[in-house]
């Protein structure tokens, strides 16, 4: 069973099925996870929005799901999925996770490590 936490979301994780690249973070609520398991497409929530939304839905960059599994605490889900275009991250790159700490604590910056594949102007129009 799914431990919803107190506004009803449980978090996702999204996992390339052919590299295992983590793609993104994202939210679903229970009509969110019902609609992924009906559909076999990547469904989430939006807090910002507060509705449900489609992966793809505006860039065409779907998530078709291949697997659905439940951490051992059940409080979040991570979907491998089969990501078209491979693009997933709204900036147009491959994942959302392009950024990389480096150096010490002390002397350390956040250094980008993956290209723009796509200009998200030309993604959302």
């Amino acid at each position: 069973m799914v431990r919803w936490d107190v506004n009803g979301l449980v978090p996702v994780i999204a996992q390339e099925a052919t590299t295992n690249d983590v793609l993104m973070f994202a939210w679903m609520n229970r009509e969110a996870l019902t609609q992924t398991v009906q559909t076999g497409r990547a469904v989430y929530f939006s807090r910002s929005r507060k509705r449900l939304w489609f992966k793809g839905e505006e860039s065409g960059h779907v998530q078709h799901v291949r697997d659905i599994r439940l951490d051992c605490d059940e409080d979040v889900v991570l979907l491998t999925v089969e990501q078209v275009s491979g693009i997933a991250c709204h900036t147009g790159r491959h994942s959302c996770f392009f950024q990389k700490f480096e150096g010490t604590a002390d002397d350390g910056a956040w250094v980008t490590v993956e290209p723009v594949l796509k200009d998200p102007e030309s993604i959302y129009k």
